[in-house]
Order: structure tokens, then sequence, then C-alpha cells
């Protein structure tokens, strides 16, 4: 099933791309137009969560993060989690503050939830210093 393609995904892909990079934005184009399984979820998925959330001025990008990580570590979403962390960190994230964000979640969503975090944040933290270390 070929989706087609709305201003609303236009938008979303123009939001990814600043958030996740042109290479990344045009991977997700690509999955869109192939009609493949996932491309209509991929499509939704920027035409509303990029393209209508994540591209809105009522929080900086920096903000829209940490509440998203803190949405995550609550539904125990470990995969989509890592995923946001390392956004975070790329939208001005500091480590204390997603640090802070895992011991304010401990509080509400529980122990076990922000442990889970913790450990995705060390892995996160790795894989970048794994990468950063590949590109000196």
């Amino acid at each position: 099933m070929v989706f087609v393609r709305s201003r609303g995904i236009t938008d979303g892909l123009a939001a990814y791309g600043k958030l996740r990079g042109a290479e990344r934005a045009e991977g997700m184009r690509r999955a869109i137009d192939s009609g493949e399984v996932g491309s209509v979820m991929t499509a939704l998925s920027m035409e509303f969560v990029f393209g209508r959330v994540w591209s809105r001025d009522g929080l900086e990008p920096r903000l829209r993060s940490l509440v998203t990580i803190g949405i995550l570590i609550a539904l125990r979403q470990t995969d989509e989690l890592k995923n946001h962390l390392s956004l975070g960190l790329s939208n001005g994230l500091t480590v204390r503050e997603i640090e802070e964000a895992l011991l304010q979640a401990a509080a509400y969503a529980g122990f076990p939830a922000a442990r889970v975090a913790s450990n995705a944040l060390s892995e996160v933290l790795d894989g970048r210093e794994s990468a950063s270390g590949r590109n000196e």
C-alpha cells in the first residue's frame, strides 16, 4: 500500500530532519514511499508526531525531549527511550538533567522503571563514547 504524502507528512519529515538529521529523514521518506509493511505507520508518525507535535512552538525541543523521556520511562518503552535519550542529549539536555528526570520518575513511576531507564542511559552514553572514539 502506497501512502499519499500530505503536507503534514512533508512538514513532519522536515521537523524530523531538524531533530535527527537529513540522512535519517530521507530514510523515513523512502520507508513511507516504499509501500512496504510499516510504511503507513511511519507516515502517520511523521504526520502527527513530528508534523503536528514536535513542530509546535509551545516548547523548545530540549524541553519536549525531557517531557518525552519522562513519559517513556513511565511507560517502560526502553527501545524508544534510548532513541529519545540520544535525541535529548542532541537537543541540549545534560546528563545531569536526565539523571534528575530519572530520580523524579522513580518517585512516580517506580524504582524498577527508573532503574531500567538508568541502564538505557548508560547504554546510550557508552554508544556515544564509542562513536566519538571512532570519529577521532
